[in-house]
C-alpha cells in the first residue's frame, strides 16, 4: 500500500494575477475588480489580517484563512482573476485557484468571490463577502479542507532474474518508554547484553529524552526479536512496537550496492529537491544509500494526493467529500545483475570469518557486479571503496607487465632468494624460504617476492602503471555506486618501485577492482563494471593487456591453485588465481591483510570472477579459506 499522510495546513501564499481587463460596464466593474483583486493580493502576499479587514466580517474572515493556511501547510498560491459580474449592489468575481503544495502535485480549481457594496469611496466599498465558498465553493459553514498526500509503491530492485530484492517486512522497534523506567542502569545493562548496543549509550539517550518519549534502542527483523524476546520482553521500561518496513533479503545482502530505505533525512531530502522545491517530504520512506538513493526519483515514483471537506467537529467521524484529487505516479524498477545464488554463498563465506572479511564477483567478458558481500563486522562499503594494498595479488599485474615487455616467459628461469636489498632496503619472502633458480611460472605460485622485485626494477617507471591500466585500475568510473578503482604511480623508482612491485609502496585497490582485474584475465576482454542492466557505460572497456600475454598468464595462475599457495581449492573445479598477503601499519612484526583473486570456469554459475579480502588476516590463507567456503557453498 502506497504511504499515506494526513497533513494540517500553513502558508505563505503568492498571487499571479491576471492582467486587468477593460471594463464593460462602467467604474462599477472598475471597482469590483480592484477590490477582489486586492483581496486577493493580500491574501496570496501572505498579509491575511489586510485581506481580512477587506471582507464584509473581519473576524470571520481571520478564522477562515488562519483556518485554511493550517489545512494546507506549505502551500502556496497563485491566482487568476476572472470575470465579473455586477448587478443591484452585489457582484461576483471568478477566480482561478492554483494551491502550489508542499512536496505534492499542483491543485487547482475555479471558485467565486462574492462582493457586496458598501459605504466608502473607490474600491474600498466593496468588500468580499465573509464566506467558506471564498475558499472553495463546496466548503460550508462547520467544514476545512483535509489534505491527504500519498506516496506510490515503491518500485523494485532486482535481481538478474528479474525478481525483486526488496519486500516488506515486518521489525520490532525495541526501545523503552522513559515514564516506566524503574532501574535504568539494570534494564539499559539488561539491554545491552540482549542486543549488544552499549549500556552507556542506552542510559544517554533515556536520560537525555522527555519523559513518557519513546527512545529506540534497536531495530530487528520478527526472527532475530523472537531470538532475545525472552531476555528482554518483561523488562520494567522495554517497549516493543512493530512496524513493517522495505527490506532486503538479510540485512547485509549486498548492502554496499542496494543500500536501504527508511525515513527521509535532512540530506536527502535537499537533494531530491527539483527548481527549489520539494519533492518528498519528512517521515517519507526513501532511499538512504546505495542504488536505492541512486535512483531515488526513479524508484520512489511522484507523490499525489486527495483533498477533502470534512466537518470540523472531528466526533462526527465525517468521512468528508472529495473535492481535488491527483493519483501517484509509480516509479519505475531497475535491474542489477546479482544472482541470488552468488550473494547467498558469498554471505554465508564471508561469515565463516571473525575478522572483516569483503567478497566481490563479477562475470567474465561483462563486468557484471554479481555479488558483493562483507561480514557483520566489516564497514560493507569497503567492497567497493576500500583502499587496501593488494600484496602478493599485485604479482597478477605485475606479471602481465613483464610478460608485456618480452622481459619474461613462463619458463624463463629466474631466481628467487630468501631476500634481496634495494638501495639498502632488504626485502624478504615469506620466512625468507629460497626457491634458488626456478622457472617464471613457479616463482608466481610460490609467490616469490624476490623475484617480482629484481624482475620488476628492470621494467620503464610507467610499465606497472600502464599494465594496472590496461585492466581498469585507475579508471575513472561513473557508476551509480562508487567504486574505488585503484591507484599505481607511474613514476616511482627505487625501494618504492620495488614495494609497487609486490603490492606494497603505493598501490593502492577495493576488492570490486581486483574482482574486475581477474575477471578480465579469464574473458580475454576487460570490461567496465556494471551495476544496473541496461545503464550508461562506467566507462571505456580497458584495453586489455593481449591475448598472447593472457595465453602465458592463465596457465601460471592455474599453477596457483594445482601446485601453488592456493592448493585447498585444487578440487573446487577448474579455479585460476592468485593469493596476497598485503602488510600494513606500524607494529613490529606488521599486520597484513589476507587477500586471494581468482576465477572459476564452467561452475555451476558460470565462469566468474571474484576477489576476497580478509582485513587483519595476517596471510592469504584466510582468504583461500573463505574462497572455498565459497566455492563449496555453489557445489
Amino acid at each position: 500500500m502506497a504511504a499515506r499522510r494526513t497533513a494540517v495546513l500553513g502558508t505563505v501564499l503568492t498571487l499571479l494575477s491576471a492582467p486587468a481587463l477593460a471594463a464593460c460596464s462602467g467604474s462599477s466593474e472598475d471597482d469590483v475588480r480592484a477590490a477582489a483583486r486586492a483581496f486577493l493580493d493580500d491574501w496570496a502576499g501572505g498579509d491575511t489580517g489586510a485581506a481580512a479587514d477587506a471582507t464584509t466580517d473581519p473576524d470571520a474572515a481571520t478564522a477562515l484563512l488562519g483556518q485554511t493556511a493550517t489545512d494546507l501547510p506549505g502551500a502556496t498560491l497563485d491566482a487568476e482573476l476572472g470575470d465579473v459580474t455586477v448587478q443591484d449592489g452585489t457582484a461576483t468575481a471568478g477566480w482561478t485557484a492554483t494551491w502550489d503544495l508542499a512536496a505534492a502535485p499542483d491543485w487547482t480549481y475555479e471558485a467565486t468571490l462574492e462582493l457586496r457594496e458598501g459605504d466608502g469611496d473607490g474600491a474600498g466599498a466593496w468588500r468580499v463577502v465573509a464566506e467558506p465558498t471564498l475558499v472553495h465553493p463546496e466548503l460550508g459553514e462547520g467544514q476545512r479542507l483535509q489534505l491527504t498526500r500519498s506516496l506510490p509503491e515503491r518500485a523494485a530492485i532486482t535481481d538478474a532474474a528479474g525478481q525483486p530484492l526488496f519486500t516488506p517486512t515486518e521489525v520490532v522497534n525495541v526501545g523503552v518508554d522513559t515514564g516506566q523506567v524503574a532501574d535504568l542502569p539494570s534494564l539499559a545493562a539488561a539491554l545491552s547484553s540482549a542486543t549488544g548496543v552499549p549500556a552507556e549509550e542506552i542510559t544517554a539517550d533515556v536520560q537525555a529524552a522527555p519523559a513518557g518519549q519513546f527512545v529506540p534502542v534497536i531495530t530487528l527483523r520478527r526472527p532475530d526479536f523472537e531470538a532475545i524476546r525472552a531476555q528482554v520482553f518483561n523488562l520494567p521500561g522495554a517497549v516493543f512496537p512493530t512496524e513493517t518496513r522495505l527490506l532486503a533479503p538479510s540485512a547485509r545482502f549486498a548492502s554496499a550496492l542496494l543500500g536501504r530505505v527508511g525515513a527521509a533525512t535532512a540530506e536527502v531530502l535537499e537533494e531530491t529537491t527539483g527548481d527549489d522545491e520539494a519533492v518528498y517530504a519528512a517521515g517519507d520512506q526513501l532511499g538512504l544509500s546505495g542504488l536505492q538513493r541512486a535512483y531515488q526519483e526513479q524508484l520512489t515514483g511522484t507523490p499525489g494526493f486527495t483533498v477533502s471537506v470534512v466537518s470540523t467537529d472531528e466526533s462526527t467521524g465525517d468521512a468528508g467529500q472529495e473535492v481535488g484529487a491527483v493519483a501517484p505516479v509509480p516509479g519505475r524498477p531497475i535491474r542489477t545483475p546479482l544472482v541470488r545464488a552468488l550473494q547467498d554463498a558469498a554471505d554465508g563465506a564471508v561469515a565463516t570469518q571473525p575478522l572483516a572479511t569483503h567478497l566481490v564477483v563479477v562475470r567474465p567478458g561483462t563486468g557484471e557486479v554479481l555479488a558483493v558481500s562483507s561480514n557483520e563486522v566489516a564497514a560493507a562499503g569497503n567492497a567497493l571503496t576500500g583502499q587496501y594494498p593488494p600484496g602478493s595479488s599485485m604479482k597478477t599485474i605485475t606479471a602481465t607487465a613483464l610478460l608485456s615487455a618480452g622481459a619474461l616467459t613462463p619458463d624463463t628461469p629466474v631466481p628467487c632468494p630468501g631476500t634481496t636489498v634495494v638501495e639498502g632496503r632488504e626485502f624478504e619472502n615469506q620466512d625468507q624460504f629460497d626457491l634458488g633458480t626456478v622457472p617464471f611460472t613457479e616463482a608466481f605460485a610460490q609467490s616469490c617476492n624476490t623475484t617480482f622485485i629484481q624482475a620488476g626494477l628492470q621494467l620503464p617507471d610507467d610499465a606497472l602503471a600502464a599494465a594496472a591500466a590496461s585492466y581498469g585500475v585507475g579508471s575513472d568510473w561513473q557508476l551509480p555506486v562508487d567504486v574505488f578503482s585503484g591507484s599505481v604511480p607511474a613514476d616511482a623508482t627505487g625501494t618504492t618501485k620495488a614495494a609497487d612491485a609486490i603490492g606494497q609502496g603505493q598501490v593502492l585497490v577495493s576488492p570490486a577492482q581486483m574482482a574486475l582485474v581477474v575477471a578480465g584475465v579469464a574473458g580475454g576482454t576487460p570490461a567496465a563494471p556494471v551495476e544496473v542492466v541496461g545503464a550508461d557505460p562506467a566507462g571505456p572497456a580497458p584495453a586489455g593487456p593481449g591475448q598472447a600475454v593472457l595465453d602465458q598468464l592463465r596457465p601460471m595462475m592455474r599453477q596457483v591453485v594445482l601446485s601453488g599457495t592456493a592448493q585447498a581449492l585444487a578440487d573446487r573445479g577448474e579455479v585460476y588465481g592468485k593469493t596476497g598477503t598485503a602488510e600494513f601499519g606500524s607494529n613490529t612484526p606488521p599486520d597484513a591483510h589476507g587477500w586471494f583473486t581468482g576465477y572459476q570456469l564452467g561452475g555451476p554459475q558460470g565462469d566468474i570472477a571474484f576477489a576476497v579480502l580478509v582485513e587483519g588476516g595476517q596471510s592469504s590463507s584466510a582468504a583461500v579459506a573463505v574462497t572455498d567456503a565459497f566455492l563449496g557453498a555453489l557445489g
